[in-house]
Parts: C-alpha cells; structure tokens; sequence
C-alpha cells in the first residue's frame, strides 16, 4: 500500500559528503513524523535525525552540525544531507515514516504505523 523507497548512499572518502533520499509512493494524504536511521554492523540500529511534520527537528549528538533533515511534503519526500562523513557514519542507513494516512477505497482513510524503506549503504573509508 505505501512504499519507502531510499536513494543516494554509495562509497566516499572521509570528509566527503552523500544526499540521501527517501521517496514515499501510495495513495497518501499525510505523513507524520520523517526520520532516519542507521544500523552498522554488530550494532543497534539508532536514530540519526527526524523532522516533524511541522518543521522541528532531532538530531542524534554524533551528527549534530555535519547532517540536516529536511522534508518536501508536496513530493512525499524527505532528505537527509550529509557532511564532513567520517568512517564511523559507515551503516546501513533506513527511512521512516512513524505514521501515514492512505486513502482507502473501502474505509475512506487507513492510517499506516511505523513504515521503513529497505535501507541504502553508506561506506565511508578512511
């Protein structure tokens, strides 16, 4: 019914920067909260920033000032841009939506919890 779907990791050098992005597709009327995480391996997987739906943001303390959340509710979209990447971003990184509203043929409107892309790599050698 609704698809997370990321773009944009890849491999870059230390001090290198990567735009990450998070398409979300469906018949959507609204979506809460954008965030993303990441998961490196032996790792839990951690939240790195989110963005409310009007505007505020969080930002994990490791990312504070290299990375910005920023969101585009016309495109369904959300992003995440990260600077001055050092080998310790190296992870996993995953989209979330901690809630969408989807129209629905049958009920009107369904409301959709905790939604996650399939993830994108981000390797960041030294």
């Amino acid at each position: 019914q609704v698809q997370l779907v990321e773009s944009g990791g890849g491999l870059v050098q230390a001090g290198g920067s990567l735009r990450l992005s998070c398409a979300a597709s469906g018949s959507i009327l609204n979506i809460n909260t954008m965030g993303w995480y990441r998961q490196a391996p032996g790792r839990q997987r951690e939240l790195v920033a989110s963005i409310l739906s009007g505007g505020s943001t969080t930002y994990a303390d490791s990312v504070k000032g290299r990375f910005t959340i920023s969101r585009d509710n016309a495109k369904k979209t959300w992003y995440l841009q990260m600077n001055s990447l050092n080998p310790e971003d190296t992870a996993v990184y995953y989209c979330n939506a901690d809630w969408i509203l989807i129209r629905d043929k049958d009920m009107g409107a369904k409301q959709l919890f905790d939604n996650w892309g399939q993830g994108t790599q981000v390797t960041v050698s030294s």
